[in-house]
């Protein structure tokens, strides 16, 4: 979809609009939501970030998920100059004006720390958001540096965008989300999120993300509850086994898990590196009881338009 659809769409008579989830479990799902809704989350964004009336705002993520429509939409409640480019894993490549708000997956971002005039252009940036996946250490370290406001985010296309930022740098740099003043989050019997965002969202949404939960209403997110390998009677989080190969694998890769006859489900590396260099960083890294009983090397890994890891299709490779 590109903006003059979007804008089309967003001005017809019609109080709800479509929108797909990124479909990182599974394949992308259809939502009708509601455009009122939408202006409520967006003025509650920029509220929070206390952008003004003027304000530059690039859009350079695809106007096909909610992460795109959102940028449109704040632009528009909140009387932002938008700035689009064309959505790329380099989105500042030929930006040369200054943005004082954007929002980038991981993927946009680590490919701009790479390259030295990209870098600056992403330090300048006001207010940078990032949303759609993981940011590993070594990401979150270089960020810590950058003198301008960078947050990372917690949402999904179910709470049209996010419901709560956590600053990466400056004295309020945190490992814990603050959720929005008009948002209240709780754990559920497994210890999953519970969000209810009444001006977003009109039922309370039980998540699949492990969470802990402090007084203040603060959260940090441990993993995903699907994202559980019942192995010989162990719980394995993969998302805690990917955060340990993180420092020292030197390719791309994902864990999974596949059926086993013995363990129930055993733990699997897709990887771009061979067999025998992969065994040995989860020898040294991992401890036993984690290490995958199963490496399968491929060029390509699974992933998302968004670039966040297609759990369901790595699933399937395993299998």
């Amino acid at each position: 979809m590109d903006l003059e659809a979007f804008l089309a769409e967003w001005q017809n008579d019609s109080p709800t609009l479509l929108v797909h989830t990124s479909g990182s479990t599974g394949k992308p799902k259809p939502l009708l939501v509601e455009k009122q809704r939408m202006m409520a989350s967006a003025r509650i964004t920029c509220e929070f970030l206390g952008l003004k009336k003027g304000d530059k705002a690039l859009l350079c993520m695809p106007l096909d998920y909610i992460a795109g429509k959102m940028m449109v939409v704040r632009a528009l409640q909140w009387d932002l100059q938008l700035m689009a480019v064309e959505p790329s894993g380099h989105p500042l490549k030929t930006l040369n004006e200054h943005i004082d708000f954007a929002a980038m997956v991981p993927l946009q971002v680590y490919n701009s720390l790479q390259v030295p005039e990209e870098r600056e252009r992403l330090r300048q940036i006001g207010h940078l958001i990032i949303g759609g996946g993981a940011i590993d250490q070594k990401m979150a370290d270089e960020l810590k540096t950058f003198p301008h406001a960078v947050w990372s985010t917690y949402g999904m296309t179910e709470t049209l965008s996010h419901i709560a930022l956590r600053r990466l740098n400056g004295d309020q740099a945190s490992e814990w989300y603050t959720p929005f003043p008009t948002v209240s989050v709780s754990l559920s019997a497994d210890d999953c999120l519970i969000i209810d965002a009444p001006q977003v969202c009109s039922e309370r949404l039980v998540t699949n993300d492990i969470a802990e939960v402090r007084a203040d209403g603060c959260f940090r997110i441990k993993g995903r509850k699907d994202n559980v390998i019942c192995s010989g009677g162990l719980k394995i989080q993969i998302e805690e086994v990917e955060r340990l190969l993180k420092e020292r694998f030197a390719g791309d890769y994902l864990i999974t898990k596949r059926k086993d006859e013995r363990l129930g489900e055993a733990v699997v590396l897709l990887s771009t590196l061979p067999e025998t260099d992969a065994r040995a960083v989860c020898e040294q890294v991992l401890p036993k009881h984690w290490r995958p009983r199963y490496y399968i090397q491929t060029d390509r890994l699974p992933r998302t338009e968004t670039g966040k890891p297609a759990r369901y299709e790595a699933e399937r490779m395993a299998q």
